[in-house]
């Protein structure tokens, strides 16, 4: 404690944080990493390990022409936002998340419609309002009010298992503030040896990659392009967004959103709501960066707390391991107050088709259950998975019920529908 004291004075006498992360000189690695200078002067590391390649290729998958219809979904929605700041998203034909709704706590077909309220119609705090489901009628008494836009969705998505045995199939999995690609060793190290292709990335400022003194080198849109290139750099036909908290509420949605081609399922460890990004004003991390600094034993005591549902000694080895809440006081301020993404809204996220698994540690303090629950409300192909016995930290804690939760979505693909099944032939009189 004395010494985070007396090092954020240096901080402050000097002008400059302390203990950053330098721009790194060669892009080569002898222990398994390699080094990706995603724009001039920016450098990530990345873990990336999986079997060696082979000559021959995997079968192609099987053609819709010919009328095989597995794993074939048809997503059909229709979404009205209204200016007086509602949102209606229905369903329409046959809903395709009736055999996900299996995995969640609950059975049933999924609603018609959905309906939310974006905002507060007088503008009062701007946040999100509750959501209720029906069938539509709610949305029937306010057709006087006329649309503010109308969006339609009608595609065909095939949806199949990803082995580790296809040669097609990356699995990227991106960490969130404060973290590093080493809360993923147990799920990387579990995939690898199952055959998967694996891509980790640290995140500007984190881990080993280069940490700019510049805040605007880590605003969300900053930190996107440089997941972006890492994406395009290592994807194959069939690719797999693994995130945590920040990393997987924004960058996987925002990968999924911009190749919804090559995204094939996204997976979201306690990530939060479908709202849009906006930094709080009221947040301790506005405070100057050597106050941050001289507060830091503090702040990782707090993240011990709130981030485990045990704080015993293996939570703290578990925490040192994993090198998580290990960045510059620097680098942390400006990535908490670089979090402004406004298209990252309810419609956003509704405009998805891609298949999701979310899954929420009931003993996290940074995200609320609730969150995860309206997320699953708002995506069309979604199912919410609980672990009791973990945090916001619980691929570390639960490394085991992880790893089969993502390995189960992994292989599951869906049901042909009924209503596609080829007719049985006329019998002859």
């Amino acid at each position: 404690m004395l010494t985070g004291v007396t090092d954020g004075i240096f901080c402050c006498l000097l002008g400059a944080p302390p203990n950053a992360v330098g721009p790194l000189e060669s892009v080569e690695s002898s222990d398994g990493y390699t080094f990706v200078e995603v724009k001039p002067g920016r450098v990530l590391r990345v873990k990336h390990a999986g079997p060696a390649p082979v000559p021959t290729l995997p079968p192609p998958l099987p053609d819709t022409a010919q009328g095989d219809q597995s794993g074939l979904v048809r997503c059909q929605r229709r979404i009205t936002v209204y200016r007086n700041g509602r949102l209606l998203v229905e369903n329409l034909g046959r809903a395709p998340r009736a055999d996900l709704l299996h995995g969640q706590n609950g059975s049933g077909e999924p609603p018609a419609s959905l309906e939310v309220e974006l905002v507060d119609p007088a503008g009062s705090d701007g946040r999100s309002g509750p959501v209720s489901t029906g069938s539509g009628s709610a949305g029937r008494r306010r057709r006087a009010r006329r649309p503010k836009r109308t969006i339609h969705i009608d595609c065909e998505k095939r949806i199949t298992s990803c082995k580790g045995t296809q040669a097609d199939v990356v699995l990227f999995f991106i960490h969130g503030v404060g973290g590093s690609l080493a809360i993923w060793k147990e799920q990387l190290d579990f995939f690898v040896r199952l055959g998967y292709e694996v891509v980790a990335p640290d995140l500007a400022g984190h881990g080993a990659s280069s940490a700019p003194q510049v805040a605007a080198a880590y605003t969300f849109y900053a930190l996107a392009e440089d997941m972006r290139a890492i994406f395009k750099r290592y994807a194959k036909k069939r690719n797999v967004l693994i995130g945590h908290s920040y990393g997987s509420v924004s960058f996987c949605t925002f990968l999924a959103h911009e190749y919804p081609d090559l995204v094939h399922k996204v997976i979201m460890i306690n990530g939060g709501g479908p709202t849009a990004l906006e930094p709080s004003f009221c947040s301790i991390f506005n405070m100057p960066t050597c106050v941050l600094h001289c507060l830091s034993p503090c702040l990782a005591w707090s993240f011990l707390k709130a981030g485990f549902a045990h704080q015993g000694a293996k939570e703290k080895q578990l925490l040192k391991e994993g090198n998580a809440f290990n960045v510059s006081s620097f680098v942390l301020r400006a990535m908490m107050s670089g979090q402004y993404w406004p298209e990252g809204d309810e419609v956003y996220h509704a405009e998805l088709t891609v298949p999701v698994l979310l899954v929420h540690g009931m003993h996290d303090k940074f995200v609320p259950v609730e969150e995860d629950q309206r997320m699953a409300e708002i995506l069309l192909l979604a199912f919410l998975k609980l672990i009791d016995e973990g945090s916001h930290m619980v691929m570390l804690e639960c490394p085991e019920t992880v790893n089969t939760l993502l390995h189960e979505f992994l292989l599951w693909e869906p049901e042909p529908q009924p209503n596609s099944l080829p007719a049985p032939p006329e019998e002859k009189k």
